[in-house]
């Protein structure tokens, strides 16, 4: 076998070696990954492995994407080619922690087919790019008994969202129920619950029933709900709790609020220093004895390690509206009456994270508290904070809530303070959370309606017993306690606007509470579910630079913009004065001096685009730095290893020339 033929014979073995090779380590490799990402956004998090390990049947993912037709479309749906291979990366995730259970179809709904049409029973949302191609990116789950539910469309705005969505589909469709939720409140939120005979009373009387809260009644298209008697001693049949302006409580019902969170329980806390959904009558205010507008419930949110201070309010002037406080008054700004914005949210909350707009009514501040017991500091609470003002805002107090009652805006305005950091009024508490009442309550049991033909004997038996409960003093599992500092938010007065066609929304007040019973009524697991973290990394050198060059600027613009006003203010006088002395305007001085005021605001606006221009190349000269310093890289380093090489070679050289020779 001549030189030649061997050479080829080892060149194919080699090729066969490396192609089996490569086969070998793809098929190992699958289950042997490593994620690399800073945000680790391809891991999934311990509550969807939890969810997952508790399958007990066969769940069916299908995830449609119109790959065929994204290629056609224009860059606005290529852009979803690399979102779609997260997605799908994530899904294979669930197929390898799911043992089997999760069996993953990736589907590419061509036109006139049977997937496209199963894509459009499923409400999957439908893109028209050609008269035949139409783009599709949506999942649907389905269970063995039928259940289906569906994302019709993985929108960009919730990417970071991701795993939230699908675990929530995947943990919902196999445990399938309408939510009970359960109100207890000091306000009349449910209305009068008047029907048949009392009904007909009522409207004898000249009487019409209280109809309930707008936000009640939305809940009750969606949910379960029904009503929790101020004087329980226990709370059953309900997945979610809601307490709003708890007021006036026995000690039995704060209790069975206590061991209904304990118990893995889930609950929304709306309380408030001053809830003007609650006004005091008439008479309170002829007698002078006005009672308190304050929500209490101290006892408990300090054992879950927050605390709200009375007659203490949020305020952040950037974010304070314009409102009359009587028909036919001016409207004024009130400091406590706050609008907030997106960067009030917390962007890495499910729940807040998509909401645009919601106003609070004289909000509290919630700030967290070390517990007084020893067991409770060391128990592990998690407090996520949900609603914050901007960093400028601050908290402001009031002598008494008389003070609101004749309320003064101007004067709370004038003595507001800016502050240097954000102010939190709303916080999701989760953990193993501890008993306020570790030693139970005891009360007396109120007397049970007796016959009248009782004698006087027996009078002593009916005084009232005293009665202990009893129950658990950790949590079970991890409970979950979302707390509000604010009521008024979701009353008809601020979440809702009288119309022609009824009740309308307005901003996002419901939504929040919406959100936050659905984040609720999923499994504790799925409350741990973390965010998939921004997939545009932060230009964090550029966004100081910017922020520097702002800065250097920022006194000179304003010296310009000072002078600019103030050569405006002066021709608007020179002008006016001018009407009443037009006798003089031909010829006059008053005519030069607009003309050198008008030569001098040209002047300073060209002095003001001159800094801004500099700020502009100070800025763009990092830009060109920085490509420069890319695209100069890696010839660098590929230039040093040359020289380095070249200098090892040379030296190896010169010792090999300088080494005797044998002879």
């Amino acid at each position: 076998m001549n030189r030649t033929t061997r050479a080829i014979i080892g060149v194919v073995l080699v090729l066969i070696i490396t192609f089996s090779a490569i086969s070998v380590c793809q098929n190992m490799g699958s289950s042997l990954k490593v994620d690399i990402t800073e945000q680790s956004l391809y891991t999934l998090s311990d509550g969807t492995k939890s969810i997952l390990s508790k399958l007990n049947q066969q769940v069916k993912v299908k995830l449609y994407y119109a790959e065929t037709a994204a290629l056609k479309g224009p860059d606005q749906i290529r852009y979803f080619n690399n979102y779609f291979q997260f997605v799908r990366a994530l899904l294979e995730e669930y197929v390898s922690e799911s043992n089997g259970m999760i069996d993953l179809q990736l589907i590419d709904p061509r036109p006139f087919s049977e997937d496209e049409t199963d894509a459009i029973k499923y409400g999957l949302q439908r893109f028209p790019i050609t008269e035949e191609e139409s783009f599709f990116f949506g999942l649907v789950v389905q269970t063995q008994f039928g259940s289906e539910s569906s994302i019709p469309f993985f929108s960009p705005d919730r990417q970071k969202f991701v795993e939230y969505d699908i675990s929530y589909l995947i943990d919902n469709s196999i445990t399938r129920k309408k939510s009970r939720i359960g109100i207890l409140s000091s306000l009349p939120v449910m209305g009068d619950d008047a029907s048949g005979y009392m009904a007909q009373m009522m409207q004898m009387q000249g009487q019409q029933p209280k109809p309930a809260w707008a936000f009640v009644e939305q809940l009750r298209s969606k949910y379960e709900v029904k009503k929790i008697e101020a004087e329980t001693e226990e709370i059953t049949e309900t997945d979610i709790l809601i307490v709003i302006h708890p007021k006036d409580l026995p000690d039995k019902t704060l209790f069975a609020i206590d061991q209904f969170v304990l118990k893995n329980g889930r609950a929304i806390i709306c309380i408030d220093p001053h809830c003007f959904a609650d006004p005091p009558d008439r008479m309170a205010m002829q007698t002078g004895h006005i009672p308190s507008q304050s929500s209490e419930l101290e006892k408990l949110i300090n054992t879950w390690g927050l605390e709200m201070k009375p007659n203490t309010f949020a305020g952040d002037r950037s974010l304070a509206l314009k409102a009359a406080l009587r028909p036919n008054q001016r409207p004024e700004t009130m400091i406590g009456f706050l609008e907030l914005s997106a960067e009030c949210f917390n962007a890495e909350s499910v729940m807040t994270a998509d909401l645009n707009q919601i106003r609070f009514l004289f909000s509290g501040v919630l700030e967290e508290k070390e517990s007084e017991n020893a067991e409770n500091k060391n128990s592990k609470i998690e407090r996520t904070p949900l609603l914050l003002t901007t960093e400028s805002g601050n908290s402001w107090s009031v002598s008494s809530s008389f003070e609101l009652i004749a309320l003064n805006p101007a004067s709370i305005m004038a003595r507001f303070r800016d502050g240097t950091e954000p102010v939190n009024m709303g916080y999701l508490i989760t953990g193993k959370l501890k008993s306020s009442f570790p030693d139970g309550v005891e009360f007396k049991e109120e007397k049970k309606e007796q016959g009248h033909g009782h004698a006087e004997a027996d009078k002593s038996e009916e005084e009232p017993k005293m009665k202990k409960l009893t129950g658990i003093k950790e949590s079970e599992g991890d409970s979950a306690v979302i707390v509000f500092a604010d009521v008024d938010f979701i009353s008809d007065m601020v979440a809702y606007q009288n119309t022609f066609l009824g009740k309308m929304v307005v901003g996002d007040n419901s939504t929040l509470m919406l959100n936050a019973i659905d984040d609720l009524s999923g499994s504790s697991d799925l409350i741990t579910i973390r965010s998939r973290g921004n997939f545009k990394r932060p230009f964090t050198v550029v966004n100081n630079i910017e922020t520097m060059a702002e800065r250097d600027t920022a006194i000179e613009e304003a010296k310009i913009n000072a002078e600019i006003e103030g050569f405006q203010d002066e021709l608007k006088s020179i002008l006016s004065n001018a009407d009443n002395e037009e006798q003089n305007i031909i010829g006059s001085t008053i005519l030069q001096k607009k003309k050198e005021l008008e030569l001098k605001i040209h002047k300073a606006q060209r002095e003001l685009r001159t800094v801004k221009m500099k700020r502009r190349e100070k800025i763009e000269s990092l830009g060109k730095i920085m490509q420069n310093l890319n695209m100069l890289l890696a010839p660098a380093i590929i230039l040093m290893i040359a020289i380095v090489l070249g200098v090892r070679r040379s030296a190896k050289k010169r010792s090999y020339v300088n080494s005797p020779t044998d002879t």
